[in-house]
């Protein structure tokens, strides 16, 4: 049985791309189910699959993610990964939808939690809004939450990979979009704008038509505003994301001896140790973390150096990031993290 993925909120299951990509288990919140019923149902699909990969936003209730900790912590389990994410709502079902398309794949638990990560990097995030004066999530001036007051200002807002807000008029800033081909999801507000559809498309040079979902319960509150057009421009297609993931190097945790990408252990949440520095013979200890830029994991093109050697980032579609001689590859970055 594939790694079984669990989400805090049915908004962040859409439905699944074919009749292969496995379902995802909604974990009832904690006031609606008493502790002993999440630690047979936390049972039940351990016995069943193995490992639980529970992903969780960092905007839910601070009770939902101590449930899971109190479930795995009763169950004496490390088998159970808490996954992290601070990405947009609608964002977060999209990275849940590709995560349920990998378990499916060959890959195993650590790697797949630990993908995350990897994922989040490849998710161009955004809304447009019709006001950013309650936006507390993305950084934006004080002349930006002035405009926001005036009538009928909207604007466009990328949470990331890279944080971007242009105000929406005839001489606009072009949202910085992905350099790979991407497909775009929607899920519409009371804003009524098709911004989205006429900009973003051809701008991004986006494939096959626009799909729309449900807004996420969340958004609203996410966004600081209920006027709104949520968007994320993803990759949809399982072979690209299984030859990105497949393509990072991989390491093995040294506390639970499970497979991992990235530097951190998404299960027992070690840090991989530090490397050796030159001229010396050993390395740090285990508890000495690597920074990110030192040890983020980097894709590859097909045909380019195996798994075990350090290369540059790959986008999908077989763009090179340039990484200057000497430079470290970009780090994966805070959108997803884990915890013990």
């Amino acid at each position: 049985m594939p790694t079984a993925i669990a989400v805090t909120s049915a908004d962040l299951v859409l439905p699944p791309t074919d009749g292969r990509t496995p379902h995802a288990t909604v974990l009832p919140p904690p006031d609606t189910q008493p502790l002993d019923a999440s630690v047979a149902g936390a049972r039940h699909l351990l016995d069943h699959h193995g490992h639980v990969i529970v992903v969780c936003p960092t905007s839910a209730p601070p009770a939902v993610a101590r449930r899971v900790l109190a479930v795995r912590a009763l169950l004496e389990s490390d088998r159970i990964a808490l996954v992290r994410t601070d990405l947009p709502p609608l964002a977060a079902a999209v990275l849940v939808r590709q995560l349920r398309q990998l378990a499916g794949c060959d890959f195993s638990p650590g790697v797949l939690a630990s993908a995350a990560r990897l994922l989040t990097h490849y998710l161009y995030a955004g809304a447009v809004l019709g006001s950013v004066s309650r936006l507390d999530r993305v950084p934006v001036g004080l002349g930006s939450h002035l405009t926001g007051l005036l009538p009928g200002a909207h604007f466009a807002v990328l949470a990331g990979p890279t944080p971007q807000m242009v105000r929406i008029g005839s001489h606009e800033t072009p949202l910085t979009g992905p350099e790979f081909p991407t497909q775009l999801l929607l899920a519409r507000g009371r804003l009524q704008t098709e911004w989205p559809a006429t900009t973003l498309v051809p701008g991004w040079r986006i494939q096959g038509p626009v799909q729309e979902t449900a807004l996420p319960a969340a958004s609203p509150g996410w966004w600081g505003t209920g006027k709104l057009v949520e968007f994320v421009a993803h990759l949809p297609d399982l072979p690209v994301l299984y030859q990105l993931v497949a393509s990072v190097r991989r390491e093995t945790c040294h506390w639970c001896g499970l497979e991992l990408i990235g530097d951190r252990c998404a299960f027992c949440a070690a840090p991989l140790p530090a490397p050796p520095a030159p001229g010396i013979g050993a390395g740090a200890g285990p508890g000495h973390e690597r920074s990110p830029a030192a040890s983020a994991p980097v894709p590859r093109q097909a045909g380019a150096a195996p798994r075990g050697s350090r290369a540059a980032a790959v986008p999908p579609g077989g763009r090179t990031a340039a990484v200057p001689p000497g430079a470290s590859p970009p780090a994966l970055g805070p959108g997803t993290s884990a915890l013990p």
